[in-house]
């Protein structure tokens, strides 16, 4: 098997690999989205695999390993489109608009609104996953700041170290996490180990950016924002979705996805009781009288379709191209060249600060695929670094990327390069807590 590491076969996988991901990080100047590139060179690479043994029909089993790729990427797959699909419903109910408008109407200092969409966004990023909570209140400094560029850069940065730190303490705060969780390495309550070295990873660039926050108040607004019907209702179905994730997995020992799809399944059905009646009294308060059946409806399939694509596909791409380089054999060449010389935890803190250049989704999954021999206090460690290694740079997490798009004016990549020291300091100091809080597991 291993042989196909120097054969043909394997240095033509290398070649693809490196020119899609070369593709995926000019994203924004060849305006050609990051999904097209890895689908074609992920299923590319397998074609090459498939030739090479079909030439060696010694040993070769690329078909179980493919069936158990599916598998796994089926699981993540139908995990994240339930998800999306609850963000994009919550969305469209206007409970994130009735966020926003409450922050604007209650008269915050740039300084204040700067701790209070962190902290905001830290404690939403477990539940709605890092990119949202970027997204969304990322949004709401821009929507406060009156254009000035002093609060924007600042308040965005800590959005996005806010966002990463929030999801790498909960398990499906952040598709890496998610892996960890769905993987086995880290159970479900083992993630509050990770609590106290998040907060510290968000705290201290934040506290070394607060005095560069300008001291003024932003103009106020009056407007509010009235939730939609049901829009409560899809609140409590999201927590309860996501709570069964958590018993299918604990209890039943079944697939999280399942819980999540049953879920799905909940709010399609409540979606369709929305569509017969739920707006009707909401468009009679609208002054919409006459025929309502002109005004439009709530659609489940609207919300479904407006999950991002995108990003679903891109993660088929990039775990089957991961998983076409480890079946090669160069992800054992890696780990027995990186764990067995230098030790996991130094090898955990470069493979962090590596998912700031190269996303962390597929060097996540290749240290799962890889599976050193290690115990849970450097599992907690690799998922820690993974996930917070990424505000680094802002190319380096799925929130950094969302957030460049909301402001391109202000905020860029050397924008937040600046601020890159701070958060080193607060991803170096995280890792530091993260060595005392362990010290038991070892």
């Amino acid at each position: 098997m291993h042989n196909m590491t120097s054969s043909w076969v394997g240095y033509t996988a290398l070649i693809c690999f490196c020119l899609a991901y070369t593709l995926v990080v000019f994203e924004e100047k060849v305006h050609m989205r990051k999904s097209k590139p890895v689908i074609f060179i992920g299923c590319f690479m397998w074609a090459l695999i498939g030739i090479y043994e079909s030439q060696n029909p010694v040993g070769g089993h690329a078909h179980e390993h493919l069936k158990e790729l599916i598998a796994e990427i089926g699981e993540l797959f139908f995990f994240l489109l339930s998800a999306m699909t609850y963000i994009n419903t919550l969305d469209e109910r206007n409970v994130f608009e009735a966020l926003r408008s409450w922050l604007l109407r209650k008269g915050l200092s740039f300084k204040k609104l700067f701790w209070a969409t962190g902290l905001i966004t830290f404690f939403l990023s477990p539940l709605a996953d890092n990119l949202t909570s970027a997204l969304l209140m990322s949004t709401v400094a821009l929507a406060v700041s009156g254009g000035n560029a002093k609060f924007i850069v600042p308040a965005f940065v800590n959005i996005i170290v806010a966002a990463n730190a929030g999801g790498a303490w909960s398990p499906f705060g952040d598709i890496t996490t998610l892996m960890v969780w769905t993987a086995g390495k880290v159970e479900t309550m083992k993630f509050a180990y990770l609590m106290i070295p998040s907060v510290i990873n968000w705290i201290i660039p934040a506290a070394i950016m607060y005095p560069f926050v300008p001291d003024e108040m932003p103009e106020g607004s009056k407007e509010v924002v009235e939730l939609k019907p049901g829009a409560k209702i899809v609140i409590c179905l999201g927590i309860a979705t996501i709570a069964t994730a958590v018993s299918f997995h604990q209890f039943l020992h079944l697939p999280p996805f399942m819980g999540m799809m049953l879920g799905l399944g909940a709010l399609m059905i409540f979606g369709w009781y929305l569509k017969r009646w739920g707006d009707r009294a909401f468009l009679e308060a609208l002054g919409v009288e006459d025929d309502r059946r002109k005004q439009p409806r709530f659609d489940i399939f609207k919300k479904v379709e407006g999950v991002e694509f995108d990003t679903l596909l891109f993660f088929f791409g990039v775990l089957s191209a991961v998983g076409a380089l480890q079946y090669i054999g160069y992800l054992t060449l890696v780990s027995d060249n990186l764990y067995s010389t230098i030790g996991p935890t130094a090898s955990n803190i470069i493979v962090g600060i590596l998912s700031a250049i190269v996303d962390n989704i597929p060097v996540m999954y290749a240290v799962i695929k890889m599976d050193p021999a290690m115990g849970l206090d450097q599992w907690l460690l690799i998922t820690l670094t993974c996930g917070v290694g990424g505000s680094l740079l802002s190319v380096g997490s799925a929130a950094g990327v969302a957030v460049m798009g909301v402001d391109r004016e202000n905020y860029g990549f050397m924008s937040h390069l600046k601020w890159a020291p701070a958060i080193a300091v607060g991803y170096f100091a995280s890792i530091g807590s993260w060595w005392f809080l362990t010290a038991g597991l070892r």
